[in-house]
């Protein structure tokens, strides 16, 4: 008797890391380009660090930060706001029988460097490593 293996325990297939790729940077060169035609998009410069596809390549969340980290919420509202045009424009770029919906998310991994750098630069961290 075989068993089934676990889905949750895997991490995302090949073709969902080369989709998420290809949306990442169809979505870089929009933005690069100016071709979301915005003036809150226009007006700052977006990275899109990462492109998680869901399993059935129907649903893509872009993550995505703006330089220096502000206006967040100003940014993520305008990419929202067009996210059925760049929908329609990474489904020609992206050749899949669905057009995947496009979510928007902050990119919280800065925020989560940044902390961890604090700590172990920390005075109590120092002293602790200093004994041994």
């Amino acid at each position: 008797m075989t068993r089934k293996k676990s889905n949750q325990a895997k991490g995302p297939s090949q073709r969902q890391l080369r989709v998420g790729e290809l949306i990442r940077h169809k979505l870089a060169e929009m933005l690069a380009r100016g071709e979301i035609y915005d003036d809150v998009l226009a007006s700052h410069v977006v990275t899109i660090t990462e492109v998680r596809m869901s399993p059935d390549l129907r649903l893509a969340t872009v993550y995505v930060m703006p330089l220096g980290g502000k206006d967040t919420k100003v940014v993520l509202e305008a990419l929202t706001r067009n996210s059925k045009f760049i929908r329609g424009e990474v489904s020609h770029a992206v050749d899949l029988r669905v057009a995947p919906d496009v979510r928007f998310r902050e990119d919280e991994t800065f925020e989560e460097v940044t902390r961890i750098d604090r700590l172990l630069f920390s005075e109590k961290v120092r002293r602790d490593v200093e004994k041994g």
